[in-house]
């Protein structure tokens, strides 16, 4: 009989054990998440933000979803995609391009990058030597290099689109220096190559 007993708080007290740490892992507080990608130096507004329930680490950088009256009206420091948890860290004056990157504007044309194409994409840049020529490394320039899309602004027209990417600044400089029409932008699984 005392072994029966034992048996039964021992599963008792394992019991709330679990429970205790399930309720401790599990606790979940509201945060604001960005509700659209920013594009860097813009201005957050109320419908920018949206509020998710996640487990939050003390000591992690988050903003609490009853704190969005503190960061309305505020600018962000770097172009974010949407459903980025928003941290005080990325708010404030343009951070881009950071030490050592460049940012290089490129006008393209249908056909020339693909059209799901969103801030934050990997991108290959591909020079070639002009229409219906195929693609061809420009040694003196490098002919390949790697970007991140930082921003998108189709004009008027939509017959052109100005990409902006970022990337190594003697590398911005190499695509700034081709001329227009003459390179093609692909699209890169998150990681690269």
């Amino acid at each position: 009989m005392p072994y029966l007993v034992a048996g039964v708080l021992l599963v008792a007290a394992s019991a709330a054990g679990v429970l205790i740490t399930v309720t401790q892992v599990g606790q979940r507080s509201p945060v604001l998440v960005l509700a659209r990608p920013l594009a860097v130096g813009q201005v957050l507004a109320a419908g920018d933000l949206r509020v998710a329930s996640i487990s939050v680490d003390p000591g992690v950088d988050v903003v609490r979803a009853d704190q969005s009256q503190m960061v309305v009206g505020q600018s962000v420091g770097y172009s974010l995609p949407a459903g980025v948890v928003l941290s005080r860290a990325v708010l404030g004056a343009p951070q881009t391009p950071p030490v050592g990157q460049g940012v290089v504007a490129v006008a393209a044309t249908p056909g020339q990058f693909p059209p799901q194409l969103t801030l934050g994409t990997t991108v290959s840049i591909i020079h070639h030597a002009g229409p219906g020529t195929g693609l061809s490394a420009v040694p003196a320039l490098g002919g390949l290099w790697t970007a991140v899309v930082c921003g998108i602004a189709p004009t008027a027209s939509d017959q052109v689109t100005v990409i902006s990417l970022q990337l190594p600044g003697e590398a911005a400089r190499q695509v700034a220096a081709i001329p227009s029409g003459q390179l093609s932008i692909v699209a890169e699984a998150a990681g690269g190559r």
